[in-house]
């Protein structure tokens, strides 16, 4: 009994000890609810059981189904500030740094290198190695409205803008030296603002190779030279047609023999290897250089618009190489050792005047161990004043350390020192002295000509050049003075262009069935290092490039001419020096998005329709953000205009517009 008794009051006590445990959680769990302290919701803990294992537990918080505004217990602990204080702005984020791009290509290891191959690559890329920035288009602009513009006065049918200007020719000082034959561009507010029309009656121009030999009179309606020129074989007339035999001044017989002519005066001189790339100097129409394509020379072929009116014009009919210039008191457009071969046949220029200045030209583009050849009066007649012409032609010759090959006939053939011991070893207070080191022989946009002569590298760069075919993919040495920020790369940037243009023109030549197309004399008006131009080779095309390489970007002409072929300098702000109605093909990669930042779209566009030819066509590889502008602007032209998708697909921020010119 004692024993039931005791062992109750145990469980009493027992019982009461863990009733006094509960008050007292219970208390301290009412006395934070009530305070103004953070609340637990939930929470977990461990309790000793009677045995010596440990478990654990979830137990229920006093706050077990109650429901709180968090938003005000978290208000309740910010601190009060006063309304009339604004919060302090956030720091302003760290200024961005101007950057420079760089082309490089990296290896593994973090450096540039240029050991490794081409592989696939997205379109898109390779193009965009120049001063462009691409714009999204995030923001559809507003539509743009441009009113339809006008045709021109029949009587501008052959305008060229820079040269035609007659009210800066006017007012020029002096005309002596053939100013008045240089370019004068209309100022900004006179430019042409209409369409320049067709001559009445145009047709067509006669296809290559047919075009070589004869094309149509309505085309370009001018009998000056037939009636000058007729006796020397340049030009006749037909019903309806002009008729090239292939003649010039001094090569009555043709040009073919004439060329045979100069390759036996001087075996070295291998037409199509080492010789790839020519100037021929007041060309006439052209038959030097037209004659010289089937011996895969390709010719620049200038002359002024003189009195001997339209030559250029008929080269460029005729499907031959050619651009109006004129030597005068600027240097002409091209780049140092830019000509393996110069030629001037009667070209009525005074090589010795201003002791010699015009001639320090001809040296500045002409190739390291390249040629001169002159066939004129003074090399084979023996009046007096002719002769004493003939002497100052071989002191100043001399003086510029050319070396005279050979004397035969009519002709004459000088070649040009491949390195500068000549010059240096001159006597002292020779004239002409040579260049200032500070002076860049490949600086020619409106830059006065020079009374020195320009130093060759002391690499070597320009003279070392891959004979033809080999050098049109052949990464020139010049490609490492290019004036932009890639350095060990530059090598397979140049392989990269030239895969990107090749696959390119594939899917032209394969898709758009571009060689069904009448494409003759094409430009490329941003040229890059020429790999447009070479796509085209590559792809047999009948035609020819002028490839263009505007002032906005890095100078790469020395490049393109290393490569074999040719092209110019230009300023898009400007009209170009050509004829209306010359190219077939017009080709704008990445232009007009740099050029709307210094120049007005809707002059480029009338530029473009100027030089374009009825039935040509225009293709423009742009941002997606200026289409709109342009499409509006060819359509305001009478052009017919398509939009197309990149092989990228229709999310590009890249697109191609077609344009299609129409006879008006």
């Amino acid at each position: 009994m004692k024993a039931s008794i005791s062992s109750n009051g145990d469980f009493l006590k027992i019982a009461f000890f863990f009733l006094f445990v509960a008050f007292t959680f219970f208390f301290v769990g009412k006395h934070f609810s009530d305070s103004s302290s953070q609340q637990l919701i939930f929470f977990s803990a461990t309790t000793a059981a009677a045995s010596t294992t440990t478990t654990a537990e979830v137990t229920i918080s006093p706050n077990f189904n109650q429901f709180f505004n968090v938003a005000a217990l978290i208000e309740a602990q910010t601190p009060k500030t006063n309304p009339s204080q604004q919060p302090p702005p956030p720091p302003p984020p760290p200024e961005l740094l101007d950057t420079i791009k760089r082309f490089g290509i990296l290896n593994d290891n973090g450096t540039m290198s240029d050991d490794f191959e081409i592989g696939h690559f997205e379109e898109g890329l390779p193009e965009d190695w120049g001063n462009d920035t691409v714009v999204e288009d995030s923001v559809s602009a507003p539509r743009i409205a441009v009113s339809k513009f006008g045709m021109c006065p029949r009587g501008m049918s052959e305008h060229i803008p820079c040269l035609d200007n007659a009210g800066a020719i006017r007012r020029l000082k002096s005309t002596q030296r053939g100013e008045n034959f240089e370019r004068h561009c209309p100022e900004e507010g006179k430019r042409l603002n209409c369409l320049v029309p067709p001559p009445k009656g145009y047709r067509p121009p006669i296809p290559w190779p047919r075009s070589r030999d004869e094309v149509w009179y309505n085309n370009v309606p001018h009998t000056r030279l037939v009636e000058d020129k007729g006796g020397q074989n340049w030009i006749t007339r037909g019903k309806d047609k002009f008729r090239f035999p292939g003649g010039g001044t001094q090569f009555i017989h043709g040009a073919d023999q004439y060329l045979d002519h100069i390759s036996e005066m001087v075996p070295d001189i291998k037409f199509g290897q080492n010789i790839r790339v020519a100037l021929d100097v007041g060309c006439g129409v052209a038959s030097f250089g037209a004659y010289l394509l089937s011996r895969n020379v390709i010719t620049m072929s200038v002359a002024p618009k003189d009195v001997h009116e339209n030559q250029i014009q008929f080269a460029l009919e005729r499907g031959v190489p050619a651009m109006v210039a004129a030597y005068a008191t600027k240097r002409l457009l091209y780049p140092s050792q830019a000509f393996d071969l110069i030629h001037c046949s009667r070209c009525r220029i005074n090589w010795t005047r201003d002791d010699g200045i015009l001639l320090l030209e001809v040296n500045r583009m002409l190739r390291a161990g390249g040629y001169f050849v002159w066939a004129a009066q003074p090399v084979y007649k023996h009046e007096e004043v002719l002769e004493e012409q003939w002497k100052e032609m071989l002191n100043l010759t001399t003086r510029l350390c050319w070396k005279l090959l050979k004397k035969d006939g009519y002709v004459a053939i000088w070649q040009k020192p491949s390195e500068n011991s000549c010059y240096l070893n001159r006597e002292a207070r020779t004239q002409p002295p040579l260049c200032d080191q500070s002076d860049d022989p490949d600086n020619v946009w409106y830059v006065n000509l020079k009374p020195c002569i320009s130093q060759l590298p002391e690499n070597g760069y320009g003279a070392n050049v891959a004979r033809w075919p080999v050098r049109l993919h052949t990464p020139p040495d010049r490609l490492q003075s290019i004036k932009f920020d890639a350095f060990i790369s530059r090598n397979e940037l140049f392989r990269a262009e030239s895969k990107y243009w090749h696959e390119i023109i594939g899917g032209y030549v394969r898709a758009l069935r571009w060689k069904k197309m009448r494409l003759r004399n094409v430009m490329d008006m941003r040229a890059g290092f020429g790999g447009f131009a070479a796509a085209l080779i590559d792809q047999s095309m009948d035609s020819w490039v002028m490839n263009v390489v505007p002032i906005s970007g890095p100078n790469t002409l020395p490049v393109i001419y290393d490569r074999g072929l040719i092209g110019v300098m230009h300023d898009w702000c400007e009209p170009f020096d050509t004829y209306p109605r010359t190219y077939d093909l017009l080709h704008a990669a990445n232009l007009l998005s740099v050029e709307k930042k210094r120049c007005n779209l809707s002059s480029i566009m009338l530029e473009m329709d100027r030089i374009l030819r009825p039935g040509g066509r225009a293709y423009i590889r742009d941002t997606l953000a200026i289409m709109d502008e342009l499409i509006e602007i060819g359509k305001a032209m009478g052009w017919q205009v398509s939009l197309r998708d990149t092989a990228e697909g229709p999310h590009a921020s890249y697109r191609v517009l077609v344009c299609d010119k129409h006879l008006r």
